[in-house]
């Protein structure tokens, strides 16, 4: 049999020489981590990376959108200080899909659930963007299990939210354009490529992989999360009440530049007053938001650490990852 199998394979090569070389070569995740899937509901697993280290546990939580993985490139670089895992919550990545169990009572749940079955003590817990809903109903909750928590760019309030409010919108619609992106390259693959999604995104490669489906030909595909996974995590999230949280917090933003000698030091620069106007005017609409959130957050935890990024974006971690390493190491040094 196999050698029936051999010559049928020789034949197919010689009639299509090219068949074997058109194939994609195989993607591979090259960060160093371990997986393994917990149990947390009635049929809903959730992925959870375990990247090492000694110390202190940290426990990284990912944005809507993301996966445990978007952390592939960030997290190996706190092993040395800590032990390191990220789960992917219910919806997103290699992690179940259930029908229901995304409001933000039961995707805190599932965390503690992931804590419970490996035994993880007193972690520290970082979150970014909507993963910030989770930090805050856990910290209320149960501070006594925790040693802190780290908002990486992950204060804004789904209850007071800048898109809801329509004079806010207006503005952001008056805005001069930005400076267009860099060109990304082209490595020969159809125009959804691996590489020019990276480079769009700036996003780990193993993300991308663990978030878009692939298609046929090898290129990027869809999202695997369908739409009405993020609507409901968004119409389960509740207003941010830090009032009950017990433990330290440190947190990371960019706050908007509302000065024009700020604005002159941005890229680019605005071209005349008319639009230098219009980007002071939104970016004071913007920090009302920001100061309410971090007011809201001092109210509850007045000891709370918050550091500024220039021009940090969104990907805190990944656009200024030693300023945010930094920080962190300091951060759960301190903590008991």
């Amino acid at each position: 049999m196999k050698k029936q199998i051999l010559r049928a394979l020789v034949i197919f090569c010689s009639v299509f020489p090219d068949a074997l070389a058109q194939q994609p070569p195989a993607w591979s995740d090259k960060s160093p981590h371990k997986v393994r899937f917990v149990t947390v509901d009635k049929d809903v697993q959730l992925e959870v990376l375990d990247w090492g280290g000694t110390g202190r546990a940290v426990v990284l939580l990912a944005g809507s959108g993301n996966s445990a993985h978007v952390f592939d490139d960030f997290a190996p670089k706190l092993s040395d200080c800590c032990h390191v895992y990220g789960i992917t919550r219910r919806g997103y990545g290699a992690s179940s899909q259930p029908a229901s169990g995304y409001d933000n009572q039961r995707l805190s749940d599932d965390v503690v659930r992931v804590l419970d079955e490996l035994q993880i003590e007193r972690p520290v817990l970082a979150g970014h963007s909507a993963a910030g809903g989770e930090l805050t109903t856990i910290g209320n909750q149960h501070s006594d299990r925790l040693s802190g928590l780290v908002y990486l760019d992950a204060l804004g309030d789904g209850r007071d939210w800048p898109a809801s409010d329509p004079a806010y919108m207006a503005l952001l619609r008056k805005l001069p354009p930005g400076a267009p992106p860099p060109p990304c390259p082209d490595d020969g693959t159809p125009a959804g490529s691996w590489t020019a999604l990276q480079c769009r995104t700036k996003l780990p490669a193993s993300e991308l992989h663990n978030v878009f489906t692939t298609n046929g030909d090898g290129s990027a595909g869809e999202h695997k999360t369908p739409g009405w996974i993020h609507r409901a995590m968004g119409d389960g999230d509740i207003k941010r009440d830090y009032s009950r949280i017990r433990v330290p917090v440190l947190a990371f933003y960019e706050f908007p530049r509302t000065s024009l000698d700020q604005l002159r030091a941005d890229e680019p620069k605005p071209r005349n007053d008319e639009e230098a106007k219009a980007l002071i005017t939104f970016a004071l609409a913007h920090k009302a938001f920001l100061d309410r959130w971090t007011a809201n957050l001092k109210r509850g935890v007045p000891t709370a650490r918050i550091v500024d990024l220039p021009a940090a974006g969104h990907f805190v971690f990944l656009t200024k990852e030693a300023d945010v390493l930094r920080e962190m190491r300091a951060f759960i040094a301190s903590t008991r």
